[in-house]
């Protein structure tokens, strides 16, 4: 009997004990924050920082960011933890972090650094460009690095004296021409595929969107092709003569191929 009353004693205290962990949290959680000003936080939370303590730093801004909402240092709060959280590749919730930080101060002068952020954030080539097969051609998803261009673009048309715009502008050019050869590479899939109008739709695209990209010549190239394998030969005549007026020396003007002209676009494979 004795030994049946010392078991129901211990199962007793172990669930006293698991109900105090549920109602008091994680004995082992200590709150940094706790007694201190906004300042000493702030303070805290950047020697984590320095020390790339990436959990730590961010234990500390996102507790400092509720409990000092009206702070003067509430901006840097935001701005601190969205860096956190991109060094610790918590990317989503930096993006909301410099989203959160854009709407609530639109006249800050960080706001420059804040669309930079994300754009920098949002700045990931996953391999887009390297050889891929054809079966796998649609799963590749240029959301990310297009969200990226745009996020930067918005920057510097809004602060093109920001000490972040020459390195904005060069990611730009990188974005904008590696989209471009993903976009065409997938015209020419079509092209092969004899889906002319899904080829011409994704040609125009980047002579649309990106009209600076350095395979504008290409894009062309293709809706030209498109275009006579659509029999829609007056598009196809417009669309040669801005090839021959925009590259003169390309070498598509060069090689005119009269006797295939809807085949330009295999050229392209060749010259690679």
């Amino acid at each position: 009997m004795n030994k049946f009353i010392m078991i129901y004693i211990q199962t007793l205290i172990i669930a006293i004990l698991v109900s105090s962990c549920a109602i008091f949290g994680d004995p082992d959680e200590i709150d940094e924050t706790s007694g201190l000003t906004d300042y000493e936080v702030y303070d805290k939370a950047k020697n984590a920082e320095y020390a790339k303590d990436w959990p730590r730093a961010i234990s500390i801004y996102e507790k400092a960011e509720k409990k000092f909402p009206n702070s003067k240092f509430a901006p840097q709060f935001k701005l601190n933890l969205a860096y956190a959280y991109k060094e610790f590749y918590r990317e989503e919730e930096a993006i909301l972090m410099l989203d959160k930080f854009i709407l609530a101060y639109p006249n800050h002068p960080a706001l420059d650094y804040a669309y930079y952020l994300k754009g920098v954030v949002l700045f990931r080539d996953r391999g887009i460009i390297k050889e891929i097969t054809m079966q796998d051609i649609s799963d590749r998803d240029l959301s990310m690095l297009e969200k990226s261009f745009e996020a930067l673009k918005i920057m510097i048309e809004l602060f093109p004296n920001s000490d972040y715009y020459d390195d904005a502008l060069n990611r730009m050019t990188y974005l904008m021409n590696k989209i471009s050869e993903r976009e065409l590479y997938v015209a020419r899939y079509y092209m092969k595929k004899k889906a002319y109008l899904a080829a011409l739709n994704r040609a125009k695209y980047v002579m649309e969107k990106y009209p600076q990209s350095a395979h504008l010549e290409e894009s062309l190239v293709i809706q030209i092709s498109a275009y006579n394998y659509l029999g829609i030969n007056d598009l196809a005549s417009d669309t040669k003569r801005v090839l021959e007026l925009n590259y003169p020396n390309s070498d598509f003007v060069k090689i005119k191929k009269e006797d295939d002209e809807k085949n330009w676009w295999e050229f392209w494979d060749v010259l690679d």
